[in-house]
């Protein structure tokens, strides 16, 4: 079952060998930075509220896109059917594409707000736009892990 574990096996792993594969341990961090991203928006004060509910809409969905994905793979619902790797790669692929232009367009909110340097005009305070920020990084930092799980999905089903 070692084969199965690795990024060069073509099957997906199942069970506790989820959290020892390499593409597949990233699950963890995508929760992370996906429920980082998140709260740190959710928390916020929405000065432009379209941009941010796209934002929202993204961690959401990736959020429990994500734990569904993790979950039947942890139950071994694929049940070693190599058929499931396509839909790994599609899925970790648009996760990137929506992390992406999540991504793109929180940064924009933020330098928005930052180029008045009238956070008053927005009724937000300095603490406001540190939220903003560190959901931008958050945001980046999971558009980069869901890249590489994309990526990895996909070498391992050209492997398979």
């Amino acid at each position: 079952m070692a084969p199965a574990a690795t990024s060069g096996g073509g099957s997906l792993p199942s069970g506790f060998s989820v959290l020892a594969s390499f593409p597949d341990l990233l699950f963890i961090f995508e929760f992370i930075f996906g429920g980082l991203v998140w709260i740190l928006v959710a928390s916020s004060k929405v000065p432009f509220p379209m941009v941010q509910g796209w934002v929202m809409f993204v961690s959401v969905f990736c959020f429990v896109a994500t734990t569904i994905l993790f979950f039947l793979y942890f139950a071994g619902a694929h049940g070693g059917d190599a058929s499931w790797i396509p839909l790994d790669v599609s899925y970790h692929l648009i996760a990137a594409l929506f992390y992406l232009s999540a991504s793109v367009l929180e940064a924009f909110a933020t330098i928005s707000i930052k180029e008045y340097r009238n956070f008053s005009l927005y009724n937000i305070t300095f603490k406001d736009y540190q939220e903003n920020v560190s959901a931008v990084v958050f945001a980046y930092a999971a558009t980069l892990i869901y890249v590489i799980h994309a990526v990895f999905s996909l070498i391992r089903w050209k492997s398979s």
